[in-house]
């Protein structure tokens, strides 16, 4: 069996589908890709698919990650390819690596997102900034199927920064004359912190409030580099561990040939 790890999109307005709604999708790919899925056993056998960490309903994201298991072996980039192909545009497959390592979902620590602020100036989103970072914690309010909990929004986030908005690549939405931009870096953590439940805490200190709902982007996730500060690929394993293992299989078949031909 082959495990295929993928990297794929949710852009534009398709970023308002639900997870459960590109699970379809996706599975409709598959077949039309002619994919020589596994199934589980039982009395419904569905494909083996593993997804991990989605990205919550409404939020765009360049960076959301599942692994699929084959039957039969496949090259990775020619699966891509197809799998692209047989997906409504928003919903790209950008990246794909065979899995030669263990622990995905593990690797999957952190977040960077952008926040668009229609609405709202720079400066003003500088000084809100400003007041949740000097703040030792931020209570917020989240309305989960048990009822309203109160959680610290403040201790997950390692990095919130504001700049203005320098053009609109995607155009699907209109701007006002005044648009900031956030880029906030959070760790995945149990109660998870959310975008929503950082702009909550930006009004709770700062009474910063979007006139307009804000536009939520998912940039990368991946493991957080405790020096650097920065969030890694969680794909690179898998290709460094397919580059390293080439070499040696060419290096072999050189070692061996004279042999053969002596004998």
């Amino acid at each position: 069996m082959q495990r295929i790890r993928l990297r794929y999109t949710k852009r534009g307005r398709l970023r308002f589908t639900s997870h459960r709604d590109f699970q379809r999708a996706f599975e409709r790919a598959l077949r039309r890709a002619e994919v020589p899925m596994a199934y589980s056993a039982g009395f419904t056998p569905h494909p083996k698919v593993s997804y991990a960490n989605a990205a919550p309903t409404g939020t765009g994201s360049e960076a959301e990650y599942l692994e699929i298991a084959l039957t039969e072996p496949r090259d990775p980039e020619t699966l891509r390819a197809l799998l692209d192909e047989s997906l409504p545009a928003g919903l790209d497959i950008t990246d794909a690596v065979e899995a030669r390592t263990s622990g995905l979902a593990d690797r999957l620590t952190a977040s960077v997102w952008e926040l668009r602020l229609e609405g709202v100036s720079v400066e003003d989103a500088e000084k809100a900034v400003e007041a949740f970072l000097a703040a030792e914690t931020v209570e917020v309010q989240r309305k989960t199927k048990n009822g309203v909990r109160t959680f610290d929004a403040r201790s997950a986030v390692t990095e919130l920064t504001a700049a203005r908005h320098q053009g609109d690549p995607q155009g699907d939405r209109p701007l006002d004359s005044a648009c900031a931009i956030l880029r906030l870096v959070v760790r995945h953590v149990t109660p998870a912190v959310r975008p929503d439940d950082v702009l909550s805490g930006l009004r709770a200190v700062a009474d910063l409030a979007p006139p307009v709902p804000a536009a939520v982007t998912r940039l990368a996730q991946g493991l957080f580099d405790e020096e650097s500060g920065t969030v890694t690929d969680p794909l690179a394993p898998d290709r460094e561990a397919v580059t390293a293992a080439s070499p040696t299989a060419a290096a072999t078949a050189p070692a061996t040939a004279p042999g053969a031909g002596t004998a």
